[in-house]
C-alpha cells in the first residue's frame, strides 16, 4: 500500500505540464459546444425515462464502488500470491485518487447545476454554471467524477497491460458503462465527455509511471 503515492507530485505535475494542457482545454472546448448547440439539454430529454436510463443506472453504483474496492482486491491478491498484483493495486488506486482530485477541483471552480430528477420543458437547466469557488459544491456538476475516475483506473490498466486482450475489453466495459450511466442521469452529456478525456489522460499518466515498477 505504501506505493499508492509513487511519483504522486511528479504526476499530478504531468497531468498539468504544458503538453497535456492540450486535452483540458479540450475537454472545455467540447463542453462549449455541447452546451451552446444545446445538444446536453436534448440529449438528457431524449432519454430521460427510458429503458436504456434503467438499465445503465447501475453504472453510477458501480462507479462508485469499483475504484474503492478493486485496489483492496489487488493488494489482497498480490499479499497472498507475492506477485506484482499489489503493485497494480497501487496504480489503481493513485488513478482513482488523482481523478477525484482533479474532477473535485474543477467542480468547486464550475459549480454546474446537475440535471433534473423531472423534466420540466419550459426550462433548460444545462447552462447553468455557478463560477466562482464552492457555490455548488464537489460532489455535482463538471466534469463527472464518476466518468474521470473510471476511465482513469480503465487507462491505467490498459498501460499495463498492453497486451492482455481480456483486460482491456472489461476495462473499456467498464469506463463506458459507467460514464454513459452517469450521462443519462446524474450528469449532462458533456460531462461524461469531459470527464472520459480528463481521466484517460490521468490514466496514461499513472500508467507510464507505475510501467518500470510493474
Amino acid at each position: 500500500m505504501k506505493d499508492i503515492f509513487y511519483k504522486f507530485r511528479e504526476n499530478v505535475l504531468r497531468i498539468f505540464s504544458r503538453k497535456n494542457l492540450v486535452w483540458h482545454l479540450l475537454a472545455i472546448a467540447l463542453t462549449y459546444f455541447a452546451v451552446v448547440s444545446n445538444f446536453d439539454w436534448n440529449y438528457y430529454v431524449f432519454f430521460n425515462g427510458s429503458k436504456l436510463q434503467t438499465f445503465l443506472f447501475g453504472g453510477v453504483i458501480i462507479g462508485g464502488l469499483v475504484p474503492i474496492f478493486l485496489p483492496i482486491v489487488l493488494f489482497l491478491l498480490g499479499w497472498l500470491r507475492k506477485n506484482t498484483l499489489g503493485v497494480v493495486g497501487a496504480a489503481v488506486a493513485q488513478a482513482g485518487i488523482l481523478g477525484w482530485l482533479v474532477s473535485s477541483t474543477y467542480k468547486a471552480f464550475t459549480g454546474r447545476i446537475q440535471p433534473p430528477v423531472h423534466i420540466d420543458s419550459i426550462t433548460d437547466i444545462s447552462r447553468s454554471f455557478q463560477f466562482g469557488f464552492l457555490k455548488h459544491g464537489i460532489f455535482w456538476g463538471w466534469p463527472s467524477s464518476h466518468t474521470t475516475v473510471a476511465f482513469a483506473v480503465a487507462t491505467t490498466f490498459f498501460i499495463l497491460y498492453p497486451k492482455n486482450l481480456s483486460i482491456r475489453i472489461l476495462s473499456a466495459l467498464f469506463a463506458f458503462y459507467v460514464g454513459i450511466g452517469v450521462s443519462l442521469s446524474i450528469h449532462w452529456f458533456s460531462d461524461f465527455l469531459a470527464g472520459a478525456i480528463i481521466g484517460t489522460l490521468i490514466g496514461f499518466v499513472v500508467g507510464k509511471a507505475f510501467k518500470s515498477k510493474f
